[in-house]
């Protein structure tokens, strides 16, 4: 029964990940690494299809190894959360969903600049 319960929560976390990367009040990270540790805890199968065969699979993979993102991923994940952001605030008319939104931009953008990267150094070893 823990079984299923882990693969039903790893699929959905998948999905809403998926979504993350569409919608700018969503976080697509969080949900990506809960759903490979509910994979990898109650399915390889679907764990090495997260890994290996997914859009997410490559920084998942990187995560693991280095505790860090990889070269150029930071700068491309800065730039997607100011385009969706500033969208966001273009569309938005009331100002205290502008402010909410700017705090929150602020927040992901703190998070963002604290996240190491690896160094093609590094990865060599």
């Amino acid at each position: 029964m823990q079984r299923i319960i882990l693969i039903i929560i790893g699929w959905l976390a998948v999905a809403l990940g998926t979504l993350g990367v569409f919608l700018p009040l969503l976080p697509t990270t969080p949900f990506i690494l809960l759903a490979a540790w509910c994979f990898a805890r109650s399915s390889p199968r679907f764990h090495r299809w997260l890994l290996y065969r997914s859009w997410f699979g490559g920084y998942l993979r990187h995560w693991q190894q280095y505790k860090a993102m990889p070269p150029g991923a930071k700068p491309k994940a800065i730039a997607v959360i100011l385009i969706t952001f500033a969208i966001s605030l273009w569309l938005v008319n009331m100002l205290w969903v502008r402010l909410l939104l700017l705090a929150i931009l602020a927040g992901l953008l703190f998070f963002m600049w604290r996240i190491p990267v690896v160094d093609s150094e590094q990865q060599k070893q």
